[in-house]
């Protein structure tokens, strides 16, 4: 299936890695020219060698202002913006202190609210474009120990709710995935530092992965969360704003 995507200038924030990367180079593979967003220089590097002459690359810091302004500047024509840059501290309340809380929020919560403002007014005028948050089951299935990212995620889907639903009125999409644990390089090397302590061997380590705690038997991966993004991206999927979808296996109802 033509997913109609050629062509189409795609930026993706936190893209140097993991789910981010996986979707620059789904949309790279269907036809689209994607910028790669990181303050990792280093890492953006890497990732634009696995993508080739259709990624280009933004350094920038997000957690600012002046990081998200600056990367507006220098990419302002956007058919598609992927906001995935983020990561939120776990804990209880007790746990965190306010800076942990500012600093988590900074970069996911008022850095997706930043980079929407910027990028819908240009699409609203323009009268076409796609927003797709990257949000977060913890948004969803709230837990105590992971609070600020539970509050931080929990206002995403409801931004995310709210401005798809004002945009369509200009033939703009927004909409949001909430991916569940993903094995991501992140969860990787958690696992692989356990083989190594538990079992003496770090290459031992999806032994560790009990497949009880995961629908299907296990975690998804990071192209599962890019296939889906970039499906729905496409203007085939054209009925489609406001909505926030749980990509989660029914892990929520599991108990």
């Amino acid at each position: 299936m033509d997913l109609q995507l050629a062509r189409k200038n795609v930026v993706v924030t936190g893209a140097s890695k993991g789910i981010g990367l996986a979707i620059a180079k789904q949309f790279a593979f269907e036809g689209a020219r994607v910028t790669l967003v990181s303050r990792s220089a280093t890492a953006l590097a890497e990732a634009q060698a696995q993508i080739g002459d259709a990624a280009d690359v933004c350094v920038a810091d997000l957690s600012t202002d002046a990081g998200r302004e600056a990367l507006f500047a220098a990419y302002p024509v956007a058919d598609i913006l992927v906001n995935n840059a983020g990561a939120i501290q776990a804990g209880r309340l007790a746990d965190l202190s306010m800076a942990d809380w500012r600093t988590g929020w900074e970069l996911k919560v008022f850095g997706y609210i930043h980079l929407c403002k910027l990028y819908a007014d240009v699409m609203i005028a323009r009268g076409s474009g796609t927003i797709i948050n990257i949000i977060g089951m913890g948004g969803r299935a709230v837990r105590p120990n992971y609070i600020c990212g539970a509050a931080g995620n929990a206002a995403l889907i409801g931004f995310t709710n709210a401005l798809g639903a004002e945009t369509p009125a200009s033939n703009v999409r927004v909409f949001g995935i909430n991916p569940s644990p993903t094995l991501t390089d992140r969860m990787t090397t958690m696992f692989r530092t356990r083989a190594a302590e538990e079992l003496g061997d770090e290459g031992r380590w999806e032994e560790l992965v009990n497949p009880d705690a995961f629908p299907f038997g296990r975690p998804k991966s990071p192209d599962e969360v890019a296939a889906l993004a970039v499906m729905l991206a496409s203007p085939l999927v054209q009925y489609l704003s406001g909505t926030v979808v749980d990509l989660d296996g029914g892990g929520q109802w599991r108990g």
